[in-house]
């Protein structure tokens, strides 16, 4: 199962993006409900390694879940 950034959450830090081992983690068009740029997380890319929640400044943006229903993804 892969881990999910709750794109409302989501403050466009991207710590998580140079962190990611196998580059699943991409920015999102335009912004956020916050304002602000954010990213979302390939599943099927993505390995549940957990780096990406480990380097997130940003409480709660990124779960240990998929959660497709918080994380908007480019259509």
């Amino acid at each position: 199962m892969s881990h999910t950034i709750a794109t409302d959450i989501c403050e466009g830090v991207a710590d998580c993006v140079e962190a990611c081992p196998v580059a699943c983690i991409h920015p999102g068009p335009g912004k956020n409900a916050k304002g602000t740029d954010w990213y979302w997380i390939d599943f099927d890319t993505c390995i549940d390694c957990g780096i990406c929640l480990q380097v997130c400044p940003v409480e709660g943006a990124i779960l240990p879940d998929e959660r497709p229903d918080l994380q908007k993804t480019p259509q």
